[in-house]
Parts: C-alpha cells; sequence; structure tokens
C-alpha cells in the first residue's frame, strides 16, 4: 500500500512546470473515492521519487502536529526536501489568490472506512520545513498576508 496525494485548485495553469526529482504533479488523478472530497475543479495527484506519494513527510494523526525535524523522529532528508519543494508550489498558489487543497489518503484503493478530517494551514503562520501532511485529511490552505 501507499500513500496518495490529491490537490486540487482553482489555478488553471499546468503544475507539472513544477516538476522535480522529488515532486511530480501528474493529471493522471487516481481512482480513489477521496477524490470526491476535494473542493476545487483542477486535480492533480502528487507523487514523489518514489513514483507514489510516500516519499513526503506523514503523520498518522494530528496529535504532533506540524514542526521541524527532530531527532526522536527520524526522517529521512528526500522526504524533508520533497515536502519543502511542494509546500513552496502551494505558497506561491495561495500568495497569488488561488484557492488549494490536498488530501493524504493511505491505500491505492483509498481510505474509505472513514470521510477525511479537516483542516485549516495558514502557510503565514509556519515555515516551508515546518509542513507535513497528516494521513486521512483534508487541508485547505490560506495565508493571512
Amino acid at each position: 500500500m501507499c500513500y496518495v496525494l490529491l490537490l486540487s485548485t482553482d489555478y488553471g495553469g499546468d503544475l507539472t512546470s513544477s516538476n522535480d526529482e522529488l515532486v511530480r504533479f501528474s493529471r493522471d488523478v487516481p481512482d480513489v473515492p477521496e477524490v470526491d472530497n476535494l473542493a476545487h475543479p483542477q486535480r492533480w495527484y502528487v507523487g514523489s521519487k518514489s513514483e507514489c506519494s510516500c516519499t513526503f513527510r506523514h503523520l498518522h494523526s494530528p496529535e504532533l502536529g506540524f514542526g521541524e525535524a527532530v531527532d526522536w523522529f527520524p526522517e529521512e532528508p528526500d522526504e524533508l526536501e520533497a515536502t519543502r519543494n511542494f509546500i513552496r508550489v502551494v505558497r506561491d498558489l495561495v500568495e497569488n489568490g488561488f484557492k488549494v487543497d490536498v488530501i493524504d489518503a493511505w491505500g491505492e484503493k483509498g481510505y474509505v472506512d472513514a470521510e477525511p478530517g479537516e483542516m485549516e494551514v495558514d502557510l503565514a503562520m509556519m515555515r516551508d520545513s515546518e509542513f507535513r501532511f497528516v494521513e486521512n485529511y483534508r487541508f485547505e490552505f490560506t495565508s493571512a498576508t
């Protein structure tokens, strides 16, 4: 099983121009139930260097929240960099007035036994290095700036 990151936005441009070796935006959105929870018309699959969405920072619950990497919770350097690269793209979209949400689904068929939790993420209150995904949560991004 793998993580599946789904992004939606009202930005009509091509996010593949932001692709690099660690983050890959694709219009080939997997057929998982969580797609129905996306709020915006332009939908994207976000892959990582592992082809799926596994090589990002992920938590299994929101209890730890957002934060910098710490010694007692080991994370790979590629996960940290990929997540920073991803959130820079989202930050650029939001700061330019576009709406963005993301769902972190677990499994190739999706995590169907529970509706995703909801969380608003104010990027003005967070450094890129603090962001991480939370399994089975939908994030709606904002910025107070």
